[in-house]
């Protein structure tokens, strides 16, 4: 048995509207035949999206793409370390964040983080280790059309499409790069490692990833919701995130009739979550307390072949990647199925993947900053 299985067998036992106005300028939206990384223009951040101690910031605006490769633009908070860039450039890392909503207000360049202490400490950390930080919105958050919660491909071409956008506009930055991530964020940096050297292409150096308290084999549990499901105990933000997940499948797969399976009650539910962030929806979760099973007409498996559509969807790939990935899971965390979570790291590991996997005694926020301890040595070697 592998440590990471034996650990698995450890968290078994221990884990039991309306689109909002675009924040992105109108004449700024993707033309046929625009390069997706190429700049559109760029912003003054506002106070909150701006990381203390970075010595430069600015909003970028860029073009990338959305569902089904369609072109699109959005934009990232660039911070810049104090003192001179070294010779080459500041090598960068790309910030992929947690879910912080789907209203264009919500976006990280916009209103920065959900969890302010904690990512201003994560990213100030990498920012005093000398790293430039790139922090992609997302296509849809703080830009045209709606954002595809969980779509980790499109979240892979904007996370990639920032760093090519930054590297080019600012001549004191590194091609050199790694992806780091959190909760829906760990999902896309999974994403962005398995995809970064092909979406990149030659211009840019792509190193390896860190992702935590990635959300992995969800699928596998979304394909059981419908009626009858009683309402989620342990937050109400896994509510809120059953919401997002509903309204990135009604953005992926507009065909797919997702609202012909709620209730009266359960699209007044996913029409709010559509332009709502995450703190005041799950504050309205909170107090509501609102039944899962109760927004639902129809289970979600009355949809044919629902488990390989969510998989193709938002399911984590298990080979293909090309450089090392760093995994770190909290064994409290409830906001992601623990469990999962490490079956997916034995899963690599079974599958000879380069992926080093580490554990924390910690829940699903205090795992961000605990695997700093690891994750720093491992970035380091991967700029050696």
């Amino acid at each position: 048995m592998t440590r990471i299985a034996a650990l698995s067998k450890i968290a078994l036992a221990v884990v039991a509207a309306t689109a909002a106005v675009s924040l992105v300028p109108a004449a700024a939206g993707a033309q046929p035949g625009q390069d997706a990384g190429s700049v559109v223009g760029v912003e003054a951040l506002s106070d909150a999206a701006t990381l203390p101690g970075s010595a430069g910031a600015e909003r970028l605006i860029y073009r990338s793409s959305t569902v089904g490769d369609a072109p699109t633009t959005t934009s990232a908070a660039v911070y810049f370390p104090p003192g001179e860039a070294p010779a080459g450039g500041w090598p960068v890392i790309a910030w992929a964040h947690g879910t912080v909503g789907l209203g264009d207000d919500c976006a990280y360049s916009v209103a920065g983080p959900g969890a302010v202490e904690r990512d201003w400490a994560y990213l100030g950390t990498w920012l005093r280790q000398g790293y430039a930080v790139v922090a992609a919105d997302y296509a849809g958050l703080g830009g045209p059309g709606e954002h595809p919660y969980l779509n980790g491909v499109v979240e892979a071409h904007n996370v990639v499409d920032a760093v090519r956008a930054a590297t080019t506009h600012y001549p004191s930055l590194s091609n050199k790069w790694a992806v780091v991530g959190q909760s829906q964020g760990g999902g896309a940096a999974v994403f962005t490692a398995r995809y970064a050297t092909e979406f990149g292409g030659a211009a840019l150096d792509y190193r390896g990833a860190v992702g935590t308290g990635v959300p992995a084999y969800i699928e596998d549990i979304a394909q059981l919701v419908g009626p009858g499901v009683p309402p989620i105990a342990l937050s109400s933000h896994l509510t809120a995130y059953v919401l997002y997940i509903l309204n990135g499948l009604r953005t992926t797969f507009p065909d797919l009739g997702i609202d012909d399976l709620l209730t009266e009650s359960g699209r007044s539910w996913v029409d709010r979550a559509q332009t709502a962030c995450i703190g005041p929806l799950g504050d309205e979760l909170a107090a509501a307390k609102p039944a899962v099973g109760s927004m639902f007409a129809r289970p979600l498996s009355s949809i044919p072949d629902i488990h390989g559509l969510l998989s193709r969807y938002m399911g984590l790939p298990e080979s293909g990647f090309d450089r090392p990935l760093f995994l770190g899971q909290g064994l409290r965390d409830t906001d992601v199925v623990t469990p999962e979570t490490l079956r997916y790291m034995a899963v690599l590991e079974a599958n000879r993947q380069p992926v080093t996997a580490r554990t924390y005694p910690t829940d699903h926020s205090d795992t961000v900053n605990a695997s700093l301890v690891d994750s720093i040595p491992f970035v380091e070697s991967l700029f050696a």
